[in-house]
């Protein structure tokens, strides 16, 4: 096959689509097929240097606005016999200039759009924001093929899709197998610089970003309400961005003598460590497209308490303990509930964490990278040969 990968620019706020881009382009060179990358490039975006926001709306302009004429023109000059692959449907605006050439694009999630249409009351978008979700969804509408990153983006997919699908199949993530157990010594060796005495015998975990769903002020809640019953408080690690002004604040005054630690610019094998120390990692997620930590999680032997609502579910099966989904009017006994599972997790004895230990790494060993990247090949070459593109 001759794919052309369509991607987000490496330098905008995200890493994980272009380490996704990498992750696809590697694995369909490995088995043997031709790859070119395609983005946008940094033209106005590199204006801006003190502001953030304004750095955010001119790469929107290099990438919706002066992209799509290159790109229509790359797309002119390209021979037919290439499949077009979208990386994420939020480069939807960009679907319309590739034409009627074959194509297949990628669903990560859906969260920006569905708080665009008023879905998420925790998350409401400005004018700008509706605006710029309504682009793009009315370009991926233009897609036929679709791959989505578990069921609830494929079931979200088909819902808003504004126009019919042909195809759309699921494939989850596939984890790198990097993340597994290690020794203790080994783990304590690669986080030396950031543990203390204490806890090298174990902390609670929660690694992610920023984002509204991430809920990472509700992992806070949690972990005081567990500290305002035990007696024996432990550190809470946040590995990911670092916090905002109000969320270092709200993590201020922890009860009985539990600390939140917020942790950012750690390394993988740095983030591998935590996973396989602490003694349970805490995702309550409001949202997601996949939830790849608790996989990671998985993998390294942590014990696991993550939302009762998909793709949570998918992702967990019966290898995690769930705690229901915060709202904005039942935080209080959210918090509590979050608090009381926490001490039943830490409270099992130690055979039955050997159990629980035993059955996520087992679970997780369902996402393989090699078993997700087949998938892939197969549903190109599938879409490529509905075109008449021999593979």
């Amino acid at each position: 096959m001759k794919l052309v990968l369509l991607t987000h620019p490496p330098s905008l706020h995200s890493a994980s689509m272009p380490r996704f881009a990498r992750y696809i382009r590697d694995g369909m060179l490995d088995r043997g097929h031709q790859v070119e990358c395609w983005t946008s490039k940094i033209i106005l975006g590199k204006l801006a240097v003190r502001s953030n926001f304004i750095r955010k709306w001119l790469g929107y302009i290099d990438q919706f606005v002066i992209f799509p004429r290159t790109l229509r023109k790359r797309v002119r000059q390209t021979p037919p016999d290439h499949l077009f692959v979208v990386m994420d449907q939020a480069l939807g605006m960009w679907v319309p200039n590739i034409g009627n050439r074959p194509l297949v694009i990628h669903c990560m999630d859906f969260l920006a759009l569905r708080s665009a249409l008023g879905e998420f009351p925790e998350n409401p978008t400005g004018w700008t924001g509706k605006q710029y979700q309504r682009l793009i969804r009315n370009g991926f509408s233009n897609g036929r093929h679709f791959l989505s990153i578990s069921k609830n983006t494929q079931t979200d997919l088909h819902r808003l899709s504004l126009k019919s699908i042909v195809s759309s199949e699921v494939a989850y993530i596939g984890l790198n197998s990097d993340f597994a157990i290690m020794r203790r010594e080994e783990a304590i060796s690669q986080l030396a610089p950031f543990l203390s005495p204490s806890e090298k015998d174990g902390f609670l975990l929660h690694v992610g970003g920023n984002q509204w769903y991430k809920n990472r002020e509700g992992v806070i809640e949690i972990y005081r309400a567990w500290c305002e019953v035990t007696s024996s408080a432990i550190p809470l690690w946040m590995i990911g961005s670092p916090p905002t002004d109000s969320l270092r604040k709200f993590a201020n005054d922890i009860p009985d003598g539990g600390t939140v630690r917020f942790l950012d610019g750690l390394n993988d094998a740095q983030v591998r460590s935590a996973y396989n120390l602490t003694k349970l990692f805490l995702f309550p997620s409001l949202e997601e497209g996949f939830g790849w930590p608790i996989v990671e999680a998985l993998s390294c032997g942590a014990l696991v308490l993550t939302t009762g609502h998909a793709p949570m579910t998918e992702v967990g099966g019966d290898a995690v303990t769930y705690l229901s989904r915060r709202t904005l009017s039942n935080r209080s006994e959210w918090a509590h509930e979050g608090g009381a599972k926490i001490a039943m997790l830490l409270s099992l004895s130690d055979s039955e964490k050997q159990s629980r230990q035993a059955l996520g790494v087992e679970h997780a060993k369902k996402f393989s990278s090699d078993v997700t990247l087949d998938r892939y090949e197969e549903h190109y070459q599938r879409i490529s040969r509905s075109y008449g593109i021999e593979t």
